[in-house]
């Protein structure tokens, strides 16, 4: 009997596993014995047990289905008992008297509800005073709710931008950042020690009926679960408000935008924003404002993929030809921690890449906080202005991904600002954040990116926030508009003071067990000297990630003559072998000239 077969036998003798997914696994069985072992279903088979479902630095993501490779109740039920055993065993070796409290929030994806349910359960069986949001709730409200009720530890349930066959389950520590890899080593080795049969407490049993239904029977009968009301979002949006000062004195009167929440969770809280704000003109996409797990009308709810904003982009291109063209499409993913924009330019839609939107947002936000505290006036960085501007006050912070576009740590070191490059992943911006909390400098944190389109300019959470960053980007148009510009405009204004950079991400999709061998293979001969040597004298520098003790990570990084980098990785959430460019010169069409060269000639090297 091989590994494979041990494991699918001992899932099919499982108490946890609920009767559709035990069917489900008896057909791909049957299916698998009548095609032989060269048929699909036996592949299948493999993918779905060949290991378990990693427990990362995101925590669990995966496809929906049955398997331990896949994402499902005992995989939650296992993964929940783990964390609460960490979350204990963290306020026992704190030496305080009191019980451990966690958050728990959920998104519209398949499952999301019941397991956000399943894993209060857990908790609850094991002590652990539960907060748990009764409906569809913003990744970054967890991190809020986490913080404003002091608790040690969140959930988030949700697969965020992936395809609607995932789901996922995102763990954050008690200042409301996910949790970083030591913490997250110890909570996967507590996961790891969890015996599936014996170890696992949990009061769901109790309860029957629908989801709802068990959920509000359960808040009736047990007193560690607390069920967090709704006006509680009206106080995030408060808070994430307060928290961005760019937004004040300014007139939205005459903007308009068209949002879609992608079906997700950012309905509510970004639709309370506008109207705080005093955005009236708002048209919502109407096929994809309710949630909808099967994601009908965009199937990729990635604000990276331009086919997620389909829908939005039609209807912005009617209202302009119906006299009333809106001057920004903004989207935001499924749990509203990342966003897209596209904007009304010369009579047509552009998108803006997660790069420029991270260099407009910063721009935006260092302007506005000196005009705030009366430094400098707004205009005063213009196409024709001196680039640089040194004496920022409170020596403030941009921090940034080591995979962003460079043009930001330029533009911060002309204008006194200190960059800080981090991995890839919000919560190692979150780690900066809590560390100059820790120091009593919080105030110093001005702006933090990723190139994925996530943002953060407020402190009043750890994560990116696309409520916070669809503030920001009204409040720039708004702006820009009174100043007879649109948001392009004052991204060539930019290039023009800084340089031109054109940064772009391909990616390789690598599925499967034999996907992950190949993006290994891939990057282990990336390091090779012959790689290195097909480059020849245009190679100015290479840094392996994974030798600096301060990064340890799988990321390499090409830097050329002409300015030009390329940094490579897989993705930790997906699997895919992302390959990072960015090219600078003087112009925007030789940048992206030097762009699509590079790009040839990196994908040709690496026999891709």
């Amino acid at each position: 009997m091989t590994d494979i077969d041990k494991k699918l036998n001992e899932w099919l003798s499982m108490k946890w596993l609920d009767s559709g997914l035990r069917s489900e696994l008896a057909d791909l069985v049957a299916e698998s014995e009548r095609e032989g072992a060269s048929g699909p279903a036996h592949d299948e088979l493999e993918d779905r047990f060949y290991r378990d479902l990693e427990f990362g630095t995101a925590g669990l993501r995966g496809i929906l289905a049955a398997g331990s490779n896949r994402m499902n109740t005992p995989n939650i039920l296992r993964t929940s008992q783990g964390f609460a055993e960490h979350l204990n065993a963290a306020v026992t070796a704190s030496g305080e008297k009191r019980r451990a409290q966690v958050a728990i929030a959920y998104d519209n994806r398949r499952n999301s509800e019941l397991f956000a349910f399943e894993a209060a359960c857990v908790f609850v069986a094991n002590g652990i005073e539960t907060h748990l949001f009764g409906r569809l709730s913003a990744t970054p409200l967890l991190s809020y709710t986490v913080r404003r009720l002091g608790c040690d530890g969140g959930v988030v349930v949700t697969a965020s931008h992936n395809p609607k066959e995932y789901n996922g389950y995102k763990i954050y520590g008690h200042t409301g950042c996910q949790c970083l890899p030591d913490e997250a080593s110890r909570v996967a080795a507590r996961i790891a020690g969890v015996d599936f049969e014996n170890g696992i407490r949990t009061v769901a049993g109790k309860y029957t009926g629908s989801v709802s239904e068990r959920r509000a029977a359960a808040a009736a009968a047990e007193p560690l679960i607390h069920i967090i009301p709704e006006a509680f979002e009206e106080e995030f949006v408060d808070e994430v408000l307060a928290s961005t000062p760019e937004h004040t004195g300014i007139d939205y009167s005459r903007i308009k935008v068209v949002y879609t929440p992608l079906h997700g969770a950012g309905n509510i809280p970004v639709r309370a924003m506008f109207a705080k704000i005093g955005l009236t003109d708002v048209t919502v996409v109407p096929e994809q404002e309710l949630p909808d797990p099967e994601f009908t009308t965009c199937p990729q709810p990635n604000p990276e993929n331009p086919k997620a904003l389909t829908l939005g982009l039609e209807l912005c291109r009617k209202l302009r030809d119906d006299g009333e063209a809106p001057d920004l499409l903004i989207a935001t993913d499924p749990d509203s921690d990342r966003i897209a924009v596209a904007v009304y330019h010369n009579g047509e839609y552009a998108l803006i890449s997660g790069n420029q939107f991270g260099v407009l947002l910063f721009d935006f936000v260092m302007r506005r906080r000196r005009e705030l505290a009366k430094h400098m006036p707004f205009a005063a960085l213009g196409a024709n202005s001196p680039a640089t501007h040194t004496g920022f006050p409170n020596d403030q912070i941009l921090v940034t991904t080591i995979v962003s576009t460079p043009l930001a740590s330029v533009m911060a070191a002309e204008n006194g600002v200190e960059t800080r490059k981090v991995l890839t992943g919000f919560k190692n911006i979150g780690k900066v954040m809590d560390e100059l909390a820790s120091a009593g400098e919080e105030n110093r944190y001005l702006f933090g990116f990723e190139e994925s389109c996530g943002y953060l300019s407020g402190t009043h959470v750890r994560d990116k926030d696309a409520v916070n960053a669809s503030a920001l980007i009204c409040a720039l148009t708004a702006r820009c508009k009174a100043s007879g510009l649109s948001v392009i405009d004052r991204l060539d204004e930019i290039g023009g003071i800084y340089g031109y950079y054109h940064d772009e991400t391909v990616e390789f999709i690598m599925p499967g067990e034999k996907g992950m061998e190949d993006m290994l293979r891939v990057m282990e001969h990336a390091r090779s000297p012959q790689v290195r040597a097909s480059f020849g004298e245009t190679l100015a520098d290479y840094t392996d990630y994974l030798l600096l003790p301060a990064y340890n990570n799988n990321v390499l990084e090409f830097a050329f003559s002409d300015g030009s980098r390329v940094r490579m990785r897989p993705s930790g959430t997906e699997p895919k072998l992302k390959i990072y460019f960015s090219a600078r010169a003087e112009t925007k069409e030789r940048a992206a000239a030097a762009f699509t060269s590079l790009r040839e000639k990196v994908i040709s090297v690496l026999g891709l």
